[in-house]
């Protein structure tokens, strides 16, 4: 395939291939899955249209100003992501930390304690608004390495696009940058290689489904849903790892799960993950170099 017809084809950039007609993988210790937690923090601007809403406009106006919305997500970053640093730290647990550039300035209290706390930073657009409403695209991206360098001294190695939203290019843009791994392909249990025309990019696995917008924002599920969804994620996961390694993804918001009625599930669902044997809990970077690693071992045996 020509280099310029990548861009043109969603599917090739990650040929089809079974999950049980791929080369073998092994996790440390012959462990099952592998979890990460991305943690989202991003920048809703207020004088714009919000990303979310959880109470729709009086008799179908727009406003704004959107006060209300506006402050619905800026809880999450004034008491809600406070929550899950102490809910991970508690048990010992490093993020993924899913970043807007503009963030690192406006919330650099909670930017600097991720860093503190070790946690992996991924790039996650400069403001949160879809790539495909970006203007220039290559210098959002560098824009929001910069920021993240600035403030942890290194460029993220990963990157999940606002709403998971890429357009033709976003792939071929993220690689040229010097990013390694991608959130935005929903489609795997395992980490696959994706096609750009300048190299490669490895997508690792990430979810929708457990995933706290879909949950609590979209679907509108009960409090309770992130524990026993999470838990039959798991559960099935842990199942399949015993014939291949898997990935589970939990992707969290401050803003929703981080509310005083949902953070007691999230840190039930870690208590159940963590009951297990045969379960390694890593960042994004770690399952990053563990599949490289592995790959690097097939190609030499």
């Amino acid at each position: 395939m020509k280099a310029n017809d990548i861009g043109s084809s969603v599917r090739a950039r990650v040929p089809y291939q079974p999950i049980h007609r791929r080369p073998p993988l092994r996790l440390p210790g012959d462990a099952r899955v592998a979890v990460w937690t991305i943690v989202n923090v991003e920048n809703w601007q207020p004088s714009a249209p919000m990303p979310r809403v959880i109470l729709p406009p009086p008799m179908g106006q727009p406003l704004l100003p959107d006060v209300p919305n506006w402050a619905w997500h800026e809880y999450g970053m004034r008491v809600g992501f406070w929550r899950f640093l102490d809910t991970l730290q508690q048990r010992g647990l490093k993020a993924s930390f899913a970043v807007n550039g503009s963030a690192c300035d406006v919330y650099p209290e909670a930017c600097s304690a991720a860093h503190e706390a070790g946690w992996d930073f991924i790039g996650h657009g400069f403001v949160q608004r879809p790539m495909h409403k970006v203007e220039d695209e290559t210098d959002a991206i560098a824009r929001t390495i910069d920021a993240i360098t600035r403030l942890t001294g290194k460029p993220p190695r990963g990157w999940e696009s606002p709403g998971l939203t890429e357009t033709d290019d976003t792939a071929d843009l993220l690689a040229e940058a010097g990013i390694e791994y991608v959130c935005d392909w929903v489609l795997d249990d395992q980490p696959v290689m994706m096609r750009t025309r300048s190299g490669s990019l490895v997508s690792i696995p990430y979810t929708v489904e457990i995933n706290d917008v879909v949950i609590s924002a979209v679907q509108q599920q009960p409090s309770d849903e992130i524990l026993r969804r999470g838990r039959d994620q798991f559960d099935r996961l842990y199942l399949d790892g015993a014939k291949a390694p898997r990935v589970m993804a939990i992707s969290i918001h401050p803003f929703l799960t981080g509310v005083p009625h949902r953070i007691k599930y999230l840190e039930a669902l870690y208590d159940y993950i963590l009951g297990h044997d045969g379960v390694v809990m890593w960042t994004g970077s770690e399952i990053l170099d563990w599949y490289r690693a592995q790959l690097s071992a097939g190609a030499q045996s």
